[in-house]
């Protein structure tokens, strides 16, 4: 959001809390799955409750809370038990693991990085919060160029884009399911970046529409990505 929004909780529950009061979180789903998923598990402990980005090493960022949330409430309505879920640029594993939670014990959601150290890193942290995802295959964590999605796993009724990309990433809007929907930021870097939401209707039309000003890191390559870290 283009806000500054700095709020430091003592825990990840008054987080959370401050997150509602603001009006970011709505829904009662979105609420329960971030109290529940603890954001000091997958970032430095000593910042993870500050509403702000922080570095996770190779050039990558843990979003803020805050978009975070946004971003669920933006794909609530498909996040539903049995569903499919990509998370493009999965770093640390937070989203990924949040949007299992949210889809059930039938759901699977996709994380893909092309950092394999970043992979480890999130099935680490995931291991230590909410380990039945692992094990009941609810979480898959793959190491590949998300910017082509994962299409052995799709088609996908969300997909979460956590880079900015310069152009529209055709092979993600191709493994969007009928009724699925995308978020994805786009904008060159360190310039205007918007977060976009496409729709596919039910009958395979493209819907795209502009949210809110953002800055992300780039949806790059994995070479470009390590000369960052």
């Amino acid at each position: 959001m283009t806000y500054a929004m700095r709020y430091r909780g003592k825990n990840n529950q008054e987080l959370v809390q401050y997150l509602r009061r603001s009006r970011v979180i709505k829904s009662d789903n979105v609420f329960d799955v971030m109290s529940s998923v603890d954001r000091g598990k997958y970032t430095h402990p000593n910042h993870a409750y500050i509403d702000a980005p922080q570095g996770i090493g190779y050039g990558v960022t843990i979003s803020a809370p805050h978009m975070h949330a946004y971003a669920l409430e933006l794909l609530e309505e498909k996040l539903r038990n049995g569903t499919r879920a990509l998370d493009v640029g999965s770093g640390s594993g937070y989203l990924t693991a949040c949007m299992a939670l949210m889809m059930g014990s039938n759901g699977i959601a996709v994380g893909i990085d092309h950092i394999p150290e970043l992979r480890a890193m999130a099935e680490e942290n995931i291991l230590h919060d909410h380990a039945e995802l692992l094990s009941d295959g609810r979480v898959e964590l793959v190491v590949g160029d998300g910017r082509l999605g994962y299409p052995s796993r799709g088609p996908y009724n969300a997909i979460h884009v956590g880079a900015a990309a310069k152009e529209m990433p055709q092979p993600l809007i191709d493994q969007l399911a009928p009724g699925g929907r995308l978020i994805v930021p786009m904008g060159p870097e360190n310039s205007d970046q918007t977060l976009v939401q496409i729709d596919k209707t039910l009958d395979g039309k493209i819907k795209q529409r502009p949210l809110i000003s953002v800055v992300f890191v780039p949806l790059t390559d994995k070479d470009r990505q390590y000369r960052r870290s």
